[in-house]
């Protein structure tokens, strides 16, 4: 006679027969979950690649690890392999995603300190050239008639002394030599102007206006340009070139200085008073706010030695 199983003898069965079909279906959640972690690190991976990396060309950073080629496994068992090889890519992937914003950052930071330190030197340079130009200024220049009583200009500029001729030769002066000619040209040209080779100086920063009207020198140059022709007691010439600078470059580091030396021009030229006051008026209207104090004062000791209003 034959016997069937019990009650607990199928309830055992069915069991086992649950778990066989469970474990092959918590393989692939996991191993989907798992994919589906690295498409998205893929995807993180290659904007990064693209930001450092801005103009391609082939130039991308392969994962470490790479899944192995694996024929399908037996139908039922639990792909574990593959989720082991597919949680190697994740930590990879980060990793390497780690390191590379890692990299991007301290790139920035890099950047961000050679910024500081050329806007550093500018400031330096500029401030040192300023100075340079109030000394050279301070010992007088050629001129044909006087000075206005009271006044002086905003970086020195011709003064009621006596004037001294230098000794520096021209064949004395050098001239730089760098990677920018417009800077170049502007510095020789001021060491020019400071010897008082005034026709050599006017060449050369003419030249430097003319082939640099971009650069940022070329707003200095064609102020010195106009200093040194009010220096070789030219007023009128050096009217239209203070006038033009700031006509042509109003934006330019010296626009405002042009504006101050115009007005002296015109003193030279014994132009109405009505005249110089207008540009002293046009000067306070468009850089009152951005002028140093020692240009205001001059421009307060200019109006009131014209009796503007």
């Amino acid at each position: 006679m034959m016997r069937f199983p019990g009650k607990g003898a199928a309830t055992a069965v069915v069991l086992a027969a649950m778990a066989a079909v469970a474990l092959p279906v918590a393989a692939q959640s996991s191993r989907d979950g798992i994919e589906g972690r690295v498409d998205r690190l893929e995807r993180e991976m290659r904007a990064v690649q693209r930001k450092v990396f801005p103009g391609g060309a082939g130039q991308t950073v392969e994962p470490q690890i790479t899944a192995p080629q694996q024929g399908p496994g037996a139908p039922g068992i639990p792909a574990s392999g593959v989720v082991t090889d597919l949680t190697a890519r994740v930590n990879a992937l980060e990793s390497q995603l780690s390191g590379l914003t890692g990299q991007i950052e301290q790139s920035q930071y890099r950047i961000r300190q050679l910024e500081d330190a050329f806007n550093a030197y500018k400031r330096s340079t500029d401030a040192r050239l300023k100075a340079l130009e109030d000394t050279a200024s301070s010992v007088g220049g050629a001129e044909t008639s006087a000075p206005v009583p009271g006044t002086r200009p905003a970086t020195g500029g011709p003064t009621t002394s006596t004037p001294t001729r230098p000794t520096t030769p021209v064949a004395g002066v050098e001239r730089p030599s760098t990677d920018d000619p417009a800077e170049d040209g502007y510095i020789y040209g001021f060491r020019l102007w400071s010897a008082k080779q005034y026709d050599k100086a006017i060449a050369e920063l003419r030249t430097v206006v003319q082939k640099h009207p971009k650069h940022r020198r070329a707003s200095y140059a064609q102020n010195l340009l106009g200093r040194a022709l009010l220096d070789q007691g030219k007023p009128a010439l050096a009217a239209t070139a203070f006038f033009e600078n700031y006509q042509k470059m109003p934006n330019g580091e010296r626009a405002a200085d042009s504006l101050y030396y115009l007005a002296q021009a015109l003193v030279k030229m014994k132009k109405p008073a009505s005249e110089v006051c207008k540009v002293y008026d046009e000067l306070t209207q468009v850089y009152g706010d951005r002028i140093s104090e020692a240009m205001k004062m001059d421009v307060a000791t200019g109006r009131s030695a014209s009796k503007c209003k």
